[in-house]
């Protein structure tokens, strides 16, 4: 870990960057691999099923079969959970919600807008070393609520060629029938480009590796759009004296697991709590069965030591964390500083794992400082807006004016004609 203590703000720049991975390499790998799939389709997917996974898939379809069978193949106990879990994010999505409502802008004038869902959207699920059936219903539940039509899963199989049955428990929980045994960019590939199995989709969502950001940003060349670009996970934790280090410590190892490339920074203004949770992570990370991966990503992580909260929270929206933790005793004070962040978690009790699982909101979320542009998956993630309007003749003698003379000031005279001919 990198500890810094009171460090000059001319220096923040260069500690909010991230790991900086090699992309020209990256970028070659998967133009090549959009390249085989658009030729080779599902025949190419089984390959580097093979190749990069070790598993031989003679089809990459889930049969139906294999749907039932992993209701038989998990505990009572994970699937109360799954089940709770889903009806709190349920519930938390469906308040979003809105009704239509109609302006008159003028009278004779009414505009309105009205959402439709997206067609056709594209999930991915990471499997691998932590098969996240939790990002299951994080993103089928909005997408069935917002009304798509068609919703698609992508994960890879592990090297028997299953897919883990806890992703395929909530994924049938949650309506999802055509689920497919394909990971990685080449995942991506597919959905974006459609094989003989899987259908083109017109928005893929879900989180990956270094791989999967770079073939989700090279899928918008084929007119798909992404939810974000939501690469390797990360949790910035603010902490005052009345902190408990044990909580912080856990927190920070509870991002660092995800993967090597995974970054924690701790900021506290308490010395006491600073070293205290220095050493509680240190204590904790050795009885982690992820302790190798923890321990690389705690390599290229922040410790902070600042003068104020206030120097903090600057911090803090400068490095736009995915995850912000503020373990304050005063937390609502400091909530209307918070400018840029994914999700937040107040207190000492609002573990970031509790938005991970159950609490109900999205976990899906903008990471690498995107939090200052873009906002987590939400209902709106899946819906388009589309603007209504319907003049009256009297509405039309209302605002007729003002269009002619704007559409002549920019010499757009068939514009300008549109609204004369009708006054006339």
């Amino acid at each position: 870990m990198k500890i810094y203590r009171y460090p000059e703000k001319k220096t923040w720049t260069n500690l909010v960057q991230r790991p900086v991975f090699e992309r020209k390499e990256i970028s070659g790998l998967i133009a090549e691999i959009f390249e085989s799939v658009e030729k080779y389709g599902d025949q190419a997917l089984i390959q580097f099923n093979k190749k990069f996974d070790k598993a031989v898939t003679p089809q990459i379809t889930v049969s139906e079969t294999e749907l039932e069978n992993a209701e038989n193949e998990i505990s009572e106990d994970l699937k109360k959970a799954i089940q709770q879990a889903k009806e709190n994010i349920s519930k938390f999505h469906a308040s979003q919600i809105v009704e239509t409502q109609k302006i008159e802008t003028v009278k004779g004038v009414i505009c309105w807008r009205e959402n439709r869902a997206i067609e056709k959207v594209g999930i991915y699920i990471p499997g691998g070393t932590a098969p996240l059936f939790s990002t299951v219903l994080m993103l089928a539940v909005p997408a069935n609520l917002a009304g798509c039509k068609e919703i698609i899963l992508c994960t890879p199989p592990d090297s028997n060629g299953n897919i883990n049955p806890a992703i395929l428990y909530a994924a049938k929980l949650c309506g999802i029938t055509k689920i497919f045994k394909t990971g990685g960019a080449q995942a991506v590939a597919a959905m974006a480009l459609g094989t003989e199995s899987i259908s083109k989709v017109y928005k893929i969502f879900g989180p990956g590796n270094q791989f999967v950001v770079a073939a989700k940003e090279y899928a918008q060349r084929y007119g798909v759009a992404i939810d974000m670009p939501a690469g390797p996970s990360e949790v910035l934790v603010i902490a005052d004296n009345k902190a408990v280090p044990g909580f912080c410590a856990a927190d920070l190892l509870s991002q660092a697991e995800h993967g090597s490339d995974s970054q924690v920074v701790f900021i506290t203004t308490d010395y006491k709590i600073f070293t205290e949770t220095v050493e509680a992570v240190e204590k904790q990370i050795k009885k982690l069965p992820r302790n190798k991966m923890a321990g690389q990503a705690l390599d290229h992580s922040l410790f902070i030591l600042v003068n104020s909260i206030d120097e903090a929270l600057e911090f803090s929206n400068l490095y736009a964390p995915e995850h912000l933790i503020l373990a304050l005793e005063d937390f609502n004070q400091y909530v209307p500083m918070i400018e840029n962040a994914g999700s937040v978690f107040l207190g000492n009790y609002s573990c970031e794992s509790a938005g991970d699982y159950a609490s109900g909101t999205n976990h899906t979320l903008p990471t690498n400082a995107y939090a200052k542009n873009y906002s987590g998956v939400s209902l709106d993630s899946f819906v388009k807006k589309i603007t209504f309007q319907h003049l009256s003749k009297e509405g039309l003698k209302k605002i007729g004016k003002t269009i002619e003379i704007m559409a002549e000031a920019e010499g757009l005279i068939a514009h300008k004609n549109a609204v004369s001919i009708r006054l006339k």
